[in-house]
């Protein structure tokens, strides 16, 4: 085994010991095998969805649930086992005692305000992304995070990933040579709406469709790829420019159904980012393009293509003799790393991140950078203009 994969192994291993056996004497809130109780505000699809998955990690507990919508708080407080409390008022979760975190999952522009109340109320924060919507927005929750003692973690998942770390580190290590561009996309064909079961809570259920609550497509699905374009260059764009618009699904949506984003970053690296809801091909992926190779990241696996001068491996392969045995048909060569869900993951380093009182790989600054990001693909795209990187905390 080479050097390289026995580092990596071994801090899988390690973590993985981690995540079955935490020391609870390290415990920062003061009790010896007390779970961090977590209070999950908004239990839609995200919210309630991560609740079943908060329950199954070992020290945490789900011991509150709050959403305004009666039968979203039902089906959370039932996906949370059914032991913990309801709310329909966030405020009052805050005054719970039993919550020692809270899992903010409510419409990107409450983000902000409910996770400023969280810290200001002691509790731990784990914040859905997009981090925050606004300059202002995302400026002030910054400064009250860094003056506050809780762990703050933004919710980009896949910097979690041990998949993902492990391609992050291959690149900086010169696996593909010099970083030349980033092609990302995310394709869906459906119209993206949920089911409203009355005309009244169309805007509360769909809000993902209207500017006055949504980032739209940028906000929900790019945001995850503009964030690992940062974590890669460890650098912010200098630029921005895109097209979108509202062109197949005409159903009275104010956020578009299509994009088309380019950032340029300082090193000349671009990176492209496009999401259809018309068309599927190819669903989700990042290519990552450099002098030597590139690498291609799916969910939960991901291909290394070299450029030039690599010697493919033969054998036999189903009786055929000459055949490719290091590539995988019509792809790369697999790279290998165990991993668990990304999301399951950010939340063992959500509750790892609180026992050991360390901030979070993907923390306020992480998370600010692509909220940034992310209204600066807005403003180029509404506004329709080149926009610079002009953010200052």
């Amino acid at each position: 085994m080479k050097r390289r994969e026995f580092v990596a192994k071994s801090g899988l291993a390690a973590t993985a010991i981690t995540a079955a056996n935490p020391i609870w004497g390290a415990n920062v809130l003061g009790k010896k095998e007390k779970n961090i109780g977590i209070g999950v505000i908004g239990t839609g699809d995200r919210g309630a969805g991560l609740s079943p998955i908060i329950q199954d990690i070992q020290g945490l507990e789900v011991t509150a649930c709050c959403d305004v919508l009666p039968f979203r708080l039902e089906n959370g407080l039932t996906k949370a086992g059914g032991k913990a409390k309801g709310y329909s008022d966030y405020r009052k979760l805050l005054d719970n005692k039993n919550v020692d975190a809270v899992l903010v999952a409510v419409p990107f522009n409450e983000h902000s305000r409910i996770a400023m109340d969280a810290l200001d109320a002691g509790k731990h924060v784990y914040c859905e992304k997009t981090l925050a919507k606004g300059y202002d927005g995302i400026r002030n929750l910054i400064h009250k995070a860094n003056n506050s003692k809780a762990i703050f973690q933004t919710g980009h998942q896949y910097h979690s990933s041990r998949l993902y770390t492990h391609v992050v580190d291959l690149i900086k290590q010169g696996k593909i040579g010099k970083v030349i561009a980033f092609d990302c996309q995310w394709n869906r064909n459906g119209d993206w709406r949920r089911p409203v079961p009355d005309p009244k809570w169309e805007r509360a259920i769909n809000w993902r469709m209207y500017r006055e609550y949504s980032g739209g497509l940028v906000a929900e699905l790019c945001s995850h790829q503009i964030d690992f374009v940062n974590w890669v260059l460890e650098d912010t764009p200098e630029q921005v420019m895109g097209v979108g618009g509202i062109d197949y699904w005409k159903d009275g949506r104010e956020t578009y159904d299509n994009i088309q984003l380019i950032y340029s970053y300082p090193s000349g690296a671009k990176a492209t980012f496009t999401c259809l809801t018309g068309n599927a091909m190819g669903d989700y992926q990042i290519k990552v393009m450099g002098d030597k190779g590139s690498i291609v990241l799916g969910y939960t696996k991901a291909w290394f293509y070299p450029e030039k001068g690599y010697k493919r491996e033969l054998g036999e392969v189903d009786g055929v003799s000459g055949a490719t045995v290091n590539w995988e048909e019509g792809k790369g060569i697999p790279i290998k790393a165990e991993h668990l869900d990304p999301s399951k993951q950010a939340l063992i380093d959500f509750r790892d991140s609180i026992l050991t009182n360390k901030k979070p790989i993907s923390d306020i600054t992480t998370g600010a950078n692509a909220a940034v990001c992310v209204q600066m693909g807005l403003d180029a795209m509404y506004d329709q203009k080149i926009v610079h990187w002009d953010f200052k905390s």
